[in-house]
This record gives structure tokens, C-alpha cells and sequence, in this order.
């Protein structure tokens, strides 16, 4: 019996071990670091550039804004290059992180690389920047809006549910999954996707010089590979994320590209989580399998 309650509880304590373990480790290369680390009066050359990584579905911009925003008024900061593989998200988290740009490259150089994805909401939040390259492999475009939902009605009669519903407001209900929209409703939805839509067209004909009147050739939300998102005007360069930053390092006009960089503390923090995370994951993949 105690065996088996040693086996069962097996995960928890080897989790703790590591924790316990590691957290010692942690304190001594802090004490390491306050002890050894250079004292003010050392001459330390600054960091001259930075990257920003957009990345994954675009459901929030406070974190994005900030940093942008803080490079922006950081004086040691020449040139910032925006990391992006991401297929969008929201309208208005997107429309956030592109003025944040327009903030940033009225006051330094802005260059945008697509390492992977650049769609949608994604590639919105980097037409402000000075200069986009893309990897040869990557996906450009999709500049197009979408508004889906479903209709349930079917379901809850199945089930025995009926939804009520007190309302003012002709329009109040638009979108329900309740029902089936009216055509009234349907118009209404259709017409703020397209107006969605329109301030997307604009916005990326004014920032790429494109004429809005050619937006079946670039918008549409048709995606791209990189070769055609340069032939539509979407992009301006095809290379890899040694050439986006040798143009960011460029249009800085610094000499010597000192890159802002994670501090290595910042580094063994998030390699120890991931760490534990993975210990955890292991053992109890272990108990499952025994």
C-alpha cells in the first residue's frame, strides 16, 4: 500500500524536488550576478537596436504598445525590427499595435520581417513600417474581414431549451446564435464588415502607396507568397532575418549593431520554468505509462 500511494503521489514530490533544487541554484546565481556584476562607473556600451516579436493570434496589444512605445522614447535605441509570424486576430488590438508603429518610425527607422505569417491583422500592424521584408517561404496578405457565427436553434429544440430575450434597440439581438439572423440584421452585419474592410484597403493603399482603386490586385484577402506580395506592392524585399537586419542596422545609421537583448537572468528564468514544465510533463507521462 505504501508503495502504491509513493507511486501515485511520484509526480508531485519530483516535481517539488526539481523546484527545490533549482530555486537554490537561483539564489546562487543571483548572488553571483549582485556580486560579480559590473559596477556603474564601468564604461558599458548601450544597446543601439532592438526587436519586437508580433507573434501568435492578435487578442491583445497592451504588451506590443508598451514595448513600442518604450523604445520610442528610448534615446540609446536607433532602429527597431519588427519579428512577425502571426495569422492576425482582432480588428482593433491590430489597428493599436500599427499606430504604436506609426509612433515609433515618426521618431526612428521601423523595418518589419515576416519570418513565417504575415496576414490579416498581422500585416496591418506593420504597414507603418519603413521597409517589410519577407522570408521567401512566407505568407502575405489576407487583407479581408470576417464576422462569423452560428445558428443553434436547431439544437436547443433538440434539447428542450428555449433562450429569452428582452431587448430595446431595433438591432440589439444582431448576431444572436439563437436564431436564424433577419435580412435586416445580415445588412447591418455586412455593412460594418465592410466599412472594417475599407479603413483596412485605405489605410494599406496610404502607407504602401498603393491606389485603392487596384485592391482586387493586393486586398481581396488573397494571401501571398513572397515573390507576389512583392509583384502587388505588399512587400519590398525578399531575404532572411540576416538581411532585415542589416537594413535595420542601415536605415539607423549606426556603426556598430548592438543589439537590446533578454539579460541572462531573464534567460535562466524562463529556461528554469520551462524546465519544470517539462520535468512535470515527464514524470507523469512516466506514472501513466507504468
Amino acid at each position: 500500500m505504501l508503495n502504491f500511494f509513493k507511486k501515485l503521489f511520484s509526480p508531485i514530490t519530483a516535481t517539488l524536488s526539481f523546484i527545490q533544487n533549482y530555486f537554490k541554484s537561483l539564489l546562487f546565481i543571483l548572488i553571483l550576478i549582485l556580486i560579480f556584476a559590473p559596477s556603474q562607473d564601468k564604461s558599458i556600451k548601450a544597446p543601439n537596436l532592438s526587436t519586437v516579436n508580433i507573434s501568435g493570434p492578435i487578442m491583445s496589444a497592451q504588451k506590443v504598445v508598451k514595448k513600442l512605445d518604450n523604445l520610442a522614447d528610448d534615446k540609446n535605441i536607433k532602429g527597431v525590427l519588427l519579428l512577425v509570424d502571426s495569422p492576425g486576430g482582432a480588428v482593433a488590438p491590430s489597428v493599436e499595435i500599427a499606430l504604436a508603429v506609426k509612433r515609433l518610425k515618426s521618431k526612428k527607422p521601423v523595418v518589419a520581417y515576416a519570418a513565417g505569417t504575415m496576414a490579416s491583422g498581422s500585416y496591418y500592424a506593420s504597414i507603418w513600417s519603413d521597409k517589410i521584408i519577407a522570408n521567401p517561404a512566407a505568407t502575405i496578405g489576407s487583407i479581408g474581414v470576417i464576422m462569423e457565427g452560428v445558428n443553434i436553434q436547431n439544437l436547443l429544440k433538440k434539447i428542450g431549451v428555449e433562450p429569452q430575450v428582452a431587448k430595446a434597440g431595433k438591432y440589439k439581438e444582431t448576431g444572436t446564435p439563437f436564431r436564424e439572423w433577419t435580412p435586416q440584421e445580415r445588412k447591418a452585419i455586412e455593412e460594418h464588415v465592410l466599412d472594417i474592410y475599407q479603413m483596412f484597403v485605405k489605410d494599406v493603399a496610404t502607407a504602401r502607396n498603393l491606389d485603392p482603386k487596384d485592391s482586387d490586385k493586393f486586398a481581396d484577402a488573397k494571401i501571398f507568397i513572397a515573390k507576389k506580395a512583392k509583384d502587388v506592392g505588399l512587400i519590398d524585399e525578399i531575404g532572411s532575418i540576416k538581411e532585415a537586419k542589416e537594413l535595420t542596422k542601415k536605415l539607423s545609421g549606426v556603426k556598430e549593431a548592438r543589439w537590446k537583448e533578454k539579460s541572462k537572468f531573464e534567460q535562466y528564468l524562463e529556461n528554469f520554468a520551462e524546465s519544470s514544465a517539462k520535468v512535470f510533463v515527464n514524470q507523469i507521462k512516466g506514472w501513466v505509462i507504468n
